[in-house]
């Protein structure tokens, strides 16, 4: 942490003050608050409306707050919120910090139907949201109070002083994955700023740097960078709907060190015509999470940019798991890399053993000072060893670099076999006639499950027959796919993740 500049042990007071703010407001809020006081002229946020001080973000957000207060929201409420990226929603998160308030980080792919059922679910007291999302107040309760859009909120010309600090930190509730079904609540709180040594001890992100972020801030990727950035006093460029040209734009007109993205969205990035004509020599991380990183992937991305790849490992409910570095990825392609400090990872079998001789697969569990302790509803994730599940599966090399296999319940038996689509995914988005691929399992009378794959192509000509070839050639016999399906875009959630539910209805409706 003193490496990176977020603390200066030569200014012992300031770390005093840092520590307090944290306990207090949150890690949102109180690396607003502290950067507006130490370094108030520098820039926090650049949206489409233009750059933001430290100074101007903590006084928009004091207005905010002050709006709120008189609508009567207070440490007893619960603040939903749903808003693209801009500076709307990082103006509604620290609002919400300095009233205490608990915030519930909306997905912007909700229906108006699983909007309600979270907002129910959560005790949700206010809804703050864009104005393209007002269709969701139809479903709402009349006690639950519609706030508006928040950038709005600071327009108005209210009083930005601030509002008088709330007796203990407000939760925020990140929710787990998916747009189908209602996804669960994990409440959150941090009691230290020195859990950031987590991150900083595999990722070089330093004190002013610059940090485009192109995935959604309601998801905890680029959240966990967002705070940390801040509370580096960086510049954060938010990117909003992704769109690879701009984020070539973002680059290069602002000089981006960072980039924070899921790899689909690396996928199109390296895809971009722009990437040719665009100066992108500033960036020193890639930072992907959210989704698998395929070796191919990966290798393309380092050719282009340099050994800048961090690839993050982890999940809502555990927090961090493991990181990749650069020299990580380049021994050992795909993989996820090792725990940083302070952080355990244990493989756990079907007998409920640790497995610690490598290539034998485990289900991957996580030891974590910031893991969630529950789902709000009720209920958490399976603890073996004092450990935490994620629900995948994995394997260590002889090296000790975490690779994972797929998710625990992603596993197809075919014939009598199990097989984890990832590993038959990689080897697809490494022919040179696919840009990119799914595998999903249906149901069979003869195997139980057979496997189907769905492909984008890159080569018009590429025949299913040649596709379960070169799998023969590369992968066990029973790991060819008996369905092969060309599509033009592979269904995905707003997160960039293959949505897999969506997957097996367009698999089951081909047959």
């Amino acid at each position: 942490m003193q490496r990176s500049g977020i603390i200066d042990l030569k200014r012992p007071l300031r770390v005093r003050a840092k520590a307090k703010a944290v306990r207090t407001l949150g890690p949102i809020a109180s690396g607003i608050t502290t950067g507006a006081r130490w370094y108030g002229h520098r820039v926090a946020i650049i949206d489409a409306g233009g750059p933001m001080t430290y100074s101007e973000v903590d006084r928009a957000s004091n207005a905010v707050a002050r709006d709120w207060a008189a609508r009567g929201l207070d440490e007893d409420s619960t603040v939903a919120v749903l808003c693209r990226d801009h500076r709307g929603l990082v103006l509604a998160m620290i609002a919400a910090a300095k009233l205490g308030s608990r915030l519930v980080l909306m997905n912007t792919g909700f229906s108006a139907l699983q909007f309600a059922d979270v907002a129910l679910r959560e005790g949700v007291s206010a809804v703050a949201n864009d104005a393209e999302f007002d269709f969701v107040q139809a479903e709402l309760p009349f006690h639950i109070s519609r706030l508006g859009d928040p950038a709005d909120t600071a327009n108005a010309g209210g009083a930005d002083t601030p509002v008088p600090p709330p007796s203990r930190q407000g939760e925020f509730v990140l929710l787990t994955g998916g747009t189908t079904g209602t996804p669960k609540g994990a409440p959150r709180s941090v009691g230290s700023a020195f859990v950031s040594a987590q991150f900083l001890d595999r990722v070089p992100l330093e004190v002013g740097q610059t940090v485009l972020l192109c995935a959604p801030l309601f998801h905890g990727t680029a959240l966990s960078q967002f705070i940390i950035g801040l509370n580096l006093g960086c510049t954060i460029v938010i990117h909003g709907r992704f769109d690879p040209a701009r984020a070539l734009t973002q680059i290069e007109s602002h000089h981006c060190d960072a980039v924070v993205l899921v790899p689909t969205m690396l996928h199109r990035l390296l895809a971009s015509p722009d990437i040719d004509v665009r100066d992108t020599t500033s960036v020193r991380i890639i930072f992907t999470a959210g989704a698998a990183l395929t070796p191919d992937l990966g290798n393309r991305a380092i050719a282009r940019f340099g050994p800048v790849i961090y690839n993050y490992y982890g999940c809502t409910e555990t927090g961090t798991a493991t990181i990749a570095t650069p020299a990580d990825w380049l021994a050992s392609p795909g993989t996820v890399g090792r725990p940083p400090l302070g952080i355990e990872v244990g493989l756990v079998d079907t007998e409920g053993e640790l497995v610690t001789e490598p290539d034998r697969r485990g289900t991957i569990h996580v030891g974590n000072s910031i893991s969630f302790h529950g789902y709000s509803s009720g209920g958490g994730k399976p603890i073996a060893h004092g450990l935490m599940s994620t629900g995948d599966v994995g394997h260590w090399d002889s090296s000790g670099l975490l690779f994972v296999d797929g998710r625990d319940d992603d596993m197809i038996v075919s014939g009598g076999e199990n097989v984890f689509p990832g590993e038959i995914e990689a080897t697809l988005y490494a022919h040179p006639d696919i840009d990119e691929a799914a595998v999903a399992g249906v149901a069979d009378d003869e195997f139980g499950q057979r496997l189907s794959a769905v492909i984008v192509r890159r080569n018009p000509t590429l025949t299913d027959d040649a596709v379960r070839q070169y799998i023969r050639t590369e992968l066990a016999r029973f790991k060819v796919p008996r369905d092969v399906i060309f599509v033009n875009e592979l269904p995905r959630t707003t997160t960039g993740k293959i949505d897999r539910r969506a997957m097996a209805a367009l698999t089951a409706a081909t047959k």
